[in-house]
């Protein structure tokens, strides 16, 4: 039996480095083969006027890449994309750390601008097969480095940016102490930049029924600490979140000092310190689109960079 061709993408991210591996499936559908999360974080410093990749988060950041490397090795792809995003096109050593991943592997990391990043998430967007009938909406996608912000008309990009609201830039910029609650000046603070920002870049909200997709791992956390309290799995629980359930999580978590929070089912402990300042910048856009609920998706960069490579199905 002839297998399609599959191609392996691993994302650098700020927070955390992912694989998928996919191929053209029945009918031209892209189809997962495998996909791994580490939680490792490369990105400290993001908040500096100059930001540098530490020793620490470079090397854990090549043994991730070497891990999902191996772990995509089965599927024989036809093309292997590794490619960075906000941590390392921000930091002033992101070419080292760049040079270093293609010594250790043989493989060249893409790094990618804001405008490449929000283009492919929306790519990848559209593979999603439950957005079918999503004509207008806006697409958000929150990782550690920066947000990205799409509004499509008919299916279509219209707009397409990229933010430095990213989680851990923002926590590091306006939580004093992650260790204790997350304090009413820290979300005031995360929410007057985040609808600053967000005027300041031009975006629009005119989606007439300002219906909203979110992507990335903040949302995924927060779908999976609402699956934990219900007892189920993730793809069984719905996969659209209100406003006022995601207000009531960060209200919940916001009260909680760091300890607790890595005790919190679903919720990875890694990702345990920047997570309330995720929920504030969540609702801070929200609130800035008049928008009462997410449609969450688990379609996002890797999938738009295997729909390009791949081509058309």
């Amino acid at each position: 039996m002839v297998h399609p061709p599959s191609v392996a993408v691993i994302d650098i991210g700020s927070n955390s480095i992912k694989l998928l591996v996919a191929a053209r499936g029945t009918a031209g559908v892209l189809q997962a083969l495998t996909q791994a999360t580490f939680d490792v974080r490369i990105s400290a410093g993001l908040s500096r006027v100059r930001p540098q990749l530490g020793e620490a988060g470079m090397a854990d950041g090549l043994a991730a890449i070497a891990q999902l490397l191996a772990l995509a090795a089965p599927f024989h792809p036809a093309r292997t994309i590794l490619v960075a995003t906000s941590a390392v096109r921000d930091a002033g050593n992101g070419a080292e750390f760049r040079a270093r991943v293609e010594a250790a592997t043989g493989h060249t990391v893409r790094i990618l601008t804001g405008e490449e990043e929000a283009g492919l998430i929306g790519r990848g967007l559209l593979c999603d097969p439950a957005l079918a009938n999503f004509e207008d909406f806006y697409v958000f996608d929150l990782g550690g480095g920066s947000l990205e912000c799409l509004s499509f008309h008919r299916q279509r990009i219209v707009q397409a940016l990229s933010l430095r609201l990213g989680c851990v830039r923002l926590t590091e910029q306006f939580v004093a102490d992650i260790t204790v609650p997350f304090s009413d000046a820290a979300r005031t603070a995360v929410a007057d930049h985040t609808r600053a920002e967000l005027a300041r870049s031009g975006f629009r909200f005119d989606v007439p029924d300002g219906r909203a997709v979110f992507a990335g791992g903040s949302m995924t956390t927060a779908r999976a600490i609402l699956a934990a309290r219900a007892g189920r799995p993730l793809a069984e629980t719905p996969p659209v979140l209100s406003l006022i359930e995601i207000r009531t999580l960060f209200d919940t978590l916001a009260a909680l000092p760091l300890a607790a929070r890595k005790s919190v089912p679903g919720l990875p402990a890694a990702r345990a310190d920047v997570f309330p300042t995720a929920l504030a910048t969540m609702l801070a856009v929200a609130e800035a689109g008049g928008i009462t609920a997410f449609h969450h998706s688990l379609y996002n960069l890797r999938w738009g960079l295997a729909a390009e490579a791949l081509g058309q199905g």
